[in-house]
């Protein structure tokens, strides 16, 4: 399986993405470069497709088999392709606060210490649907890295489309999640120009 190694803080600032969305909460002290020519409309719309490709930790192959699948539901394809990639069960751990950072909780979802409705699941591209629970294992309940990510995640906000129970150390998925619901900076409808050329 092929991994993106590039460091977090670097990426974050070539892409202009806060470091707190991947989870990681520090601050790059260097001055980004000024650029000297205006960006293109290619450019953009790659910057974009490179943000939501690095933020949700998937490649290009992936990525575009996400796009079709979004071309093919009904309503708004930007809009379908963000619910897609939201939905993956890494970024609900990583939502429900059962892992520090995005790479943990595919991590966590990898060595199978993840239930949905009652069967453990180690695949970190799993669609969650309305209505699961996602919970951690019995076996992993003890965990230092799940313990020490719930500590942390005490300050974080979980989005108004899960629902969290902290004692059990479960979430249920209540909907989908719409597009503004999702609060990360992506202009999906840049990313579906890109494709559609």
């Amino acid at each position: 399986m092929a991994v993106d190694r590039t460091p977090v803080l670097k990426r974050c600032r070539q892409l202009g993405i806060d470091p707190i969305v991947m989870g990681t909460n520090k601050e790059s002290h260097r001055q980004p470069k000024q650029r000297r020519r205006q960006e293109s409309e290619y450019g953009t719309q790659l910057r974009e497709k490179q943000k939501a490709k690095f933020i949700y930790g998937v490649l290009e192959k992936q990525f575009r088999g996400y796009y079709k699948l979004a071309l093919k539901r009904e309503g708004i394809t930007g809009d379908n392709l963000m619910t897609i990639l939201e939905s993956r069960l890494d970024n609900v751990v990583f939502r429900l606060g059962f892992a520090r950072t995005r790479k943990e909780a595919r991590q966590t979802v990898l060595h199978g210490h993840i239930t949905v409705n009652g069967r453990r699941v180690s695949i970190s591209s799993y669609q969650v649907k309305a209505g699961d629970v996602v919970a951690v294992a019995p076996k992993a309940k003890d965990l230092l890295p799940i313990k020490e990510a719930l500590i942390s995640s005490e300050h974080m906000a979980v989005p108004a489309w899960l629902e969290v129970d902290i004692e059990k150390l479960q979430g249920t998925v209540l909907q989908l999640p719409s597009r503004d619901q999702i609060d990360l900076d992506i202009d999906a409808q840049l990313i579906v120009e890109l494709y559609s050329k």
